[in-house]
């Protein structure tokens, strides 16, 4: 038998905002997630355990089988484990942004425009956070990840200030958002003397000139120390693979012993290689017991509050699921597939919510058929799984 998960991340949505009374799943056209949720199990899940934040790193933890209240120390110090940065048990790392934020005589008053900096390309940010390391680097230390998404360490520091994910205050003044309690002066200092550095830079006077947003700012959040993940293979006997654009996801694979397998032209978003991401799965399924598809542009179109956007995300997953389906039924392949986002993302919040989200399970040996489609409607009327936890558990029983 072989596994397979396909996660959407921030899929699920709300019955009002800027699509009405519908949600995006409801709206998408998904022949082939429907028929799959027809023929297979369908539920809710509660992928976010009471007290978390609802963040795409404790819930993806949580679905790959990892208690996030015994494992979790932070996103960064997992993404930390995909770009390859050496950490000690008293190293605190930080997700760093690079954003565009509006010009104000001071940074209190300038507001958080976008927190992708127009979706930077990853060549663009290495340039930066280059330029950034050689002027602000010494008692931080600062890394190039993918896109917009890169980090910092400060060694030999458990780091007590508190952060604010910049896509949480889309439009809003950053003042209130800034770095609070111990240390936040030097964070913050930080900060504004990087929109001295990103200002003239050639990357982004490029940017300008072509009518695209400067990554004019960095911005710290999302701390964690080193984290300890037990091996996959020895908690569930089955050998997994990781098919993700993210660093988050990759580095939760290299943490529990993954094989990551990179797909070229892989984005995170709307642009990302989708048919590619179908063929690596179906591929690593040749020499993998366990596959996990992760694929962020549903929740990227969420922050931006980009409904059509959003649909488009779902249309194009529902091709995912469709090829890999038809490769494994012709191969004649025996198999347990799980389709769900890892949270929702409500366009009309722009950010991550808690409540449980849509699931499917498919065994093609033995078919549930719960007759039901696949919204956040329809699984309210399937079974209940009370944690993230249990869907591989459930995928393994069923």
């Amino acid at each position: 038998m072989k596994y397979i998960v396909i996660l959407g991340d921030g899929m699920a949505d709300y019955h009002r905002g800027v699509l009405g009374n519908k949600t995006p799943l409801e709206l998408a056209k998904k022949p082939a997630i429907d028929r799959l949720a027809r023929l297979g199990q369908v539920g809710l899940i509660k992928t976010i355990d009471d007290g978390l934040n609802p963040g795409s790193d404790v819930a993806n933890l949580s679905v790959l089988g990892y208690d996030p209240k015994k494992y979790y120390t932070g996103r960064s110090a997992l993404e930390a484990l995909s770009v390859g940065v050496k950490m000690s048990d008293n190293d605190t790392v930080f997700r760093v942004n690079l954003v565009t934020l509006s010009e104000a005589p001071i940074l209190e008053d300038r507001v958080m425009i976008d927190y992708s900096a127009g979706e930077i390309t990853s060549g663009e940010g290495r340039e930066l956070i280059k330029t950034i390391d050689e002027n602000l680097g010494g008692m931080i230390n600062f890394y190039a990840g993918t896109s917009y998404r890169n980090l910092a360490l400060l060694p030999g520091t458990q780091c007590s200030t508190e952060f604010t994910p910049p896509h949480d205050i889309a439009d809003k003044k950053v003042g209130p958002y800034l770095p609070k309690g111990e240390g936040s002066a030097i964070f913050s200092t930080l900060i504004e003397r990087s929109m001295e550095i990103l200002k003239e830079h050639p990357v982004n006077l490029a940017r300008v000139e072509q009518g695209k947003r400067p990554a004019n700012s960095i911005w710290f959040w999302g701390k964690g120390t080193k984290p300890m993940l037990p091996s996959f293979k020895e908690m569930y006997n089955l050998n997994g693979a990781m098919i993700s654009a993210v660093d988050l996801l990759k580095g939760i694979a290299v943490g529990c012993g993954m094989d990551v397998i990179n797909v070229e032209g892989a984005t995170g978003t709307l642009s990302t290689n989708f048919l590619g991401k179908a063929m690596a799965c179906v591929d690593a399924l040749k020499d993998h017991d366990f596959v996990y598809v992760h694929i962020e542009a549903p929740d990227e179109c969420g922050h931006q509050g980009d409904g059509e956007g959003k649909i488009r995300a779902i249309e194009k997953i529902d091709e995912v699921v469709n090829y890999v389906v038809e490769k494994m039924d012709e191969n004649n392949e025996e198999y347990c597939i799980a389709v769900l986002p890892d949270h929702a993302t409500p366009l009309i919040l722009r950010t991550h919510v808690s409540e449980p989200v849509p699931f499917i399970v498919y065994n093609s040996v033995r078919p549930a058929n719960s007759g039901l489609g696949y919204t956040e409607h329809e699984g309210a009327k399937g079974v209940y799984l009370s944690n993230g936890r249990a869907l591989i558990q459930y995928m393994l029983k069923c």
